[in-house]
């Protein structure tokens, strides 16, 4: 049989000849072992011989399994171990039932419901490891002026490790631990406990409001914002192309002036003597203001500005003789 790689089994033998007429087997100090996983165990089996007992000396162990135990369980070494031991014509056995029980292990401590004034708190206590049957236990380490006692208000589970402290107060406050066992290890954790009065459940109710209203507001603003630049954008962006593509340059003075003078100087070079009477009243001392240069297609209604002569020589006029009339309408 392979031996169990969590328990340690040891066996006493005591040989004694002539002190019984047959074999047998005196260990009956103790029937049931406990033992935590990890820890060392010696399981015992002394026996006595007779003189009748001259055959080769056989001694074995067997592990019996409980008929509810799984086989896969059987590798945590719980169950009943029996002692044979053989030498002919004597045999003697004896059973010693062992139990492996793992320490509780990894106790964690928590608070469900609200730490305030008149509340009811319940203080958690739950241990990931141990064997059953486990029991839980709460005690106050340190309170409001060294109190360590339990509030007389609390009720706890032992089974489930849970503390109940009902219409709590500010002088349940302080360091609480809590103590998981079986039958062959201890394990523990803390908590803070610190009840408070309520709190101001409508001010954070306006506050959230106000907070929410203010960040929609900022965000309204940032989007308004936005808009607004893209439109300028594009508005810049359309009156660039127009006066670019639309728009013919000015003309200058110079040639505005030259353009008129030399388009009446050609329209008197056609005329004959009997329509030049219209023209002959009008001063040719006159020539076009600026506001001339205007795109083709505009009648702007406007009388003509008067330019001095020396004026006119200088945008380059030439002077023009117009033939006197008689009276009779002939060319003098």
């Amino acid at each position: 049989m392979e031996r169990p790689p969590l328990a340690v089994v040891s066996l006493v033998l005591l040989c004694c000849a002539g002190l019984t007429t047959s074999l047998s087997i005196t260990s009956v100090d103790q029937s049931m072992f406990e033992k935590a996983q990890g820890e060392k165990v010696t399981l015992p089996c002394t026996f006595v011989l007779s003189e009748e007992d001259e055959g080769p000396l056989d001694i074995e162990w067997v592990l019996i399994p409980a008929d509810n135990q799984k086989k896969e369980q059987i590798s945590t070494d719980t169950g009943t171990y029996q002692c044979k031991v053989k030498k002919a014509p004597g045999v003697q056995s004896q059973k010693i039932q062992l139990s492996v029980l793992v320490k509780p292990a990894r106790t964690k401590c928590s608070i469900e419901g609200s730490q305030e004034i008149g509340k009811d708190v319940v203080l958690k206590c739950v241990s990931q490891e141990g064997s059953p049957l486990l029991s839980y236990n709460w005690r106050r380490v340190s309170g409001v002026s060294g109190i360590q006692e339990l509030p007389a208000t609390s009720t706890l589970n032992k089974n489930t490790g849970e503390l109940l402290l009902k219409n709590a107060s500010q002088d349940y406050s302080g360091t609480y631990s809590c103590f998981a066992s079986n039958r062959v290890g201890t394990d523990e954790c803390s908590i803070e406990l610190n009840v408070t009065p309520p709190i101001n459940t409508a001010g954070v109710i306006v506050g959230a409001i106000i907070g929410t209203l203010l960040g929609l507001f900022i965000l309204a603003f940032l989007v308004f914002c936005y808009c607004k630049k893209q439109r300028e954008k594009k508005y810049e962006k359309e009156v660039h192309h127009e006066i670019r593509e639309d728009v013919p340059p000015p003309k200058s003075r110079s040639s505005t002036a030259r353009s008129y003078i030399g388009s009446n100087r050609s329209s008197l070079g056609s005329m004959s003597p009997s329509n030049m009477e219209g023209y002959t009243k009008t001063p040719y001392s006159q020539v076009p203001s600026e506001d001339f240069e205007r795109p083709p297609g505009q009648n702007p209604s406007f009388a003509p500005s008067k330019v001095a002569a020396p004026n006119l020589s200088r945008m380059g006029a030439v002077p023009v003789m117009i033939p006197a009339q008689s009276k009779d309408g002939s060319i003098v």
